[in-house]
């Protein structure tokens, strides 16, 4: 059953509502993207990085102005696709059992088109956790080597020569910068809390 956009739910524990909510988001939000000039995927990207450079989270109607750098950005409408995919992520992001995911196109259209989706959400993700992190963010020697990682990816052309390999390189590609993602959060947000939380 796909979840409405207008259906109020409380979030599951597990992390399912919010997965559920976010993938209804990006169907919708593909709409919002082409208005905004960038893709849905893109657009996911941007707003993941930024929650995970460290600066304070924007309130829910003011984060597409900030993560566009966008002070005429208008405001996010409470319960509508982007107000959704925004709580979904933020708690994705911080959920204890790794929930988070990224949100791409389904896995039934062709591996062209996701391949192009995942350079897309990667470059928007940079984008977002530049303006979140700014030029010196608190770093692990692994995180810095993910992110470097992350920024060659983002400038890369995809070739695709093999479909059933093509179709495995995008999984383990996706994984990675999964984990990537989970990892600069852990260094730039969770790590400062904690030592927050210490003093």
């Amino acid at each position: 059953m796909a979840l409405s956009l207008s259906e109020r739910t409380e979030p599951a524990e597990d992390g399912t509502w919010a997965k559920r909510a976010a993938q209804a988001a990006l169907e919708t939000g593909g709409r919002v993207g082409v208005q905004l000039g960038i893709d849905a995927a893109e657009l996911h990207g941007s707003l993941c990085g930024y929650l995970s450079g460290g600066a304070d989270a924007p309130a829910r109607a003011d984060w597409l102005g900030k993560v566009m750098a966008d002070p005429h950005a208008m405001p996010v409408s409470a319960d509508s696709a982007l107000d959704r995919m925004f709580v979904a992520t933020q708690q994705l992001l911080e959920s204890p059992d790794f929930g988070f995911d990224l949100l791409l196109p389904n896995i039934d259209l062709p591996v062209v088109e996701r391949g192009d989706a995942l350079m897309s959400w990667c470059r928007g993700f940079l984008g977002g956790f530049g303006l979140s992190a700014g030029a010196s963010p608190p770093l692990s020697e692994e995180s810095r080597d993910a992110l470097g990682d992350l920024a060659r990816m983002a400038a890369s052309d995809l070739s695709y020569d093999d479909p059933e390999a093509d179709e495995e390189a995008l999984e383990e590609v996706a994984e990675f910068v999964r984990v990537a993602v989970l990892l600069l959060h852990s260094d730039c947000v969770l790590a400062p809390r904690h030592r927050r939380s210490l003093n």
